[in-house]
């Protein structure tokens, strides 16, 4: 095979890897880190109970979804439905993390029901005491969190 030829193949090689490596969703844009320290989103519970009633509500493990590789309870099916319409609007921000944790730089687990629904968002912290810090300026903490998530998520350690 002449030179040329050979040139020709590589470069058509090349090109065709390349098209194709675009043509995929980047690694970076998939690994998104939640919270499943024991098994479940939220530790079970149901992520729409938050915003119809203000407060946390134990999923059955009757009652469930995947969504993202997280697997979340359900107090109804009509939580469920609910949630699978727009599930965006219900996961909890910074994979189920804590908020102030993750606007510290760190990633903690929570208690379910130290909770803030912000501007149509779930923040949940650590314990009360952190769901207080986070809420005394909410705007600010939430804007640093923003900015931690993208190394926070890949962290490995979690405080308990």
């Amino acid at each position: 095979m002449s030179l040329v030829k050979q040139s020709r193949r590589f470069v058509l090689a090349g090109l065709a890897m390349g098209l194709a490596a675009a043509a995929l969703p980047s690694q970076a844009a998939e690994d998104v880190s939640f919270n499943t320290t024991y098994g479940l989103a939220l530790r079970g519970f149901d992520p729409v109970g938050y915003f119809t009633e203000n407060r946390a509500v134990k999923g059955l493990p009757t009652i469930t979804t995947t969504y993202k590789g997280a697997i979340y309870e359900f107090a109804s099916d009509a939580n469920k439905a609910t949630f699978l319409a727009n599930p965006e609007k219900y996961v909890p921000q910074f994979g189920g993390f804590c908020a102030w944790a993750t606007s510290q730089g760190y990633k903690a687990d929570i208690d379910p029901h130290a909770f803030v629904v912000n501007d149509g968002k779930l923040y949940v912290n650590f314990s009360s005491f952190f769901r207080d810090k986070f809420h005394e300026d909410l705007k600010n903490n939430t804007a640093k969190a923003e900015a931690n998530w993208a190394k926070v998520r890949t962290l490995t350690e979690i405080a308990r």
